[in-house]
């Protein structure tokens, strides 16, 4: 039987006042995977138990079936596959958001809060070509990318996430970085000129490098498994991910990684991984950005959509039996804006269960671990 893993990106969270102590999740109407969950289970489980941070590359490796050992150190040598890029052993390659710093110098926003998008690509012109020894990749929005010489110092700098620490002094964050690197630091400071003309209201634009990572080999997908699997995405981890392990993938040209992106678009991908591939994950990133936007109404109004356009359509199309697994990668509260490593809701069950032979039967379950999502997923059942 065929397989399907929708990812609800950050879907755990802290209850909300506004909701009466109800998380987004709860808050949402959902009828269809309310309906999986009395067929099959409803549980709460945290996927990365403390083990590993809770951010959305080592999580959907591990619900991916990856070992902690090989799951890379950052994620920037993923994003930069996605974007149909490599680097050799002698390069490595930085995350770099387009930053928000407020009068006092404090970050004020990790995502260049205030800018448009068209004012996004046109900073990331500004920023391009500057040195010669450092190559500036623009992915989207705030998002960049910068390959560089491999530098054991820069590599084993630790820089705060900028979505985990707003707030907080710039030049203090960023310190540990500019001491590391002299070409980092220099282009620090030129691209800070550069960017002076995006200042308003108070607030000035910066570049952010962090998440420092060198050239990987991951395990394929069907070596870890025995199957095939494929992949409908567009955030740039995901996509990474998908290409690291040698998946097949889908990006419909109407996502967005948002709380805007196509659902329906998603949906069709979907069927259409699902009849080449034994296993398919949908990876809905608008639930995450939503959280770190502190927009919990729009983070419960997206899990309403992915209900309603992704997953009744979808199970309407389908003309055989689909397990199928509704989760989280970790935590993103809309109270504070930052990962957690709590417990997400996982929804299991059949997708048209009505079409099950007699001798084929799953038996309700709550899953205590995410070792147990894995065997649903991947195996066949008894």
């Amino acid at each position: 039987m065929r397989s399907l893993l929708v990812l609800i990106d950050g879907l755990g969270d802290d209850p909300i006042e506004a909701f009466h102590g109800r998380t987004p999740f709860q808050q949402a109407a959902h009828p269809y995977m309310d309906t999986l969950a009395e067929q099959g289970g409803l549980g709460y489980l945290s996927i990365c138990e403390q083990d590993i941070v809770p951010e959305s590359c080592s999580c959907i490796l591990r619900l991916l079936g990856v070992d902690k050992r090989d799951m890379p150190q950052n994620r920037a040598y993923l994003e930069l596959l996605a974007h149909g890029r490599d680097i050799s052993e002698y390069e490595m390659v930085l995350r770099c958001n387009l930053a928000a710093v407020d009068a006092q110098g404090r970050l004020a926003g990790f995502n260049a809060n205030g800018l448009s998008a068209v004012e996004m690509q046109e900073a990331a012109a500004f920023c391009d070509a500057m040195l010669k020894d450092i190559e500036f990749i623009h992915l989207s929005e705030y998002r960049n990318l910068l390959i560089m010489d491999k530098e054991a110092t820069v590599l084993h700098c630790a820089v705060r996430p900028p979505h985990e620490s707003v707030g907080e002094p710039v030049a203090e964050l960023l310190a540990p970085l500019r001491q590391c690197s002299l070409s980092l630091n220099y282009f620090l400071n030129e691209t800070n000129k550069r960017l002076t003309y995006l200042a308003h209201d108070g607030l000035q634009y910066i570049l952010y490098p962090w998440g420092p990572s060198a050239r990987q080999t991951l395990p394929s997908f069907e070596s870890l498994h025995g199957i095939k699997g494929g992949a409908v995405c567009k955030a740039e981890i995901v996509l990474g991910i998908a290409r690291a392990l040698g998946m097949e993938t889908l990006i419909p040209a109407t996502a967005t990684g948002d709380v805007d992106t196509d659902v329906a678009a998603k949906m069709e991908g979907a069927l259409e991984l699902l009849g080449r591939n034994d296993f398919v994950l949908a990876h809905f990133n608008g639930s995450d950005e939503a959280s770190h936007r502190y927009d919990y109404e729009a983070k419960a109004q997206f899990i309403r959509k992915i209900d309603q356009e992704f997953l009744q359509p979808l199970a309407g199309r389908l003309d055989e039996p689909v397990k199928v697994v509704i989760c989280g990668d970790h935590v993103t509260s809309s109270v504070t804006g930052k990962h957690g490593d709590g417990c997400t809701p996982v929804v299991a069950g059949v997708l048209r269960s009505d079409l099950l032979g007699e001798t084929t039967k799953y038996h309700k379950w709550q899953p205590q671990n995410y070792h147990q999502i894995l065997n649903f997923l991947m195996k066949e059942s008894d």
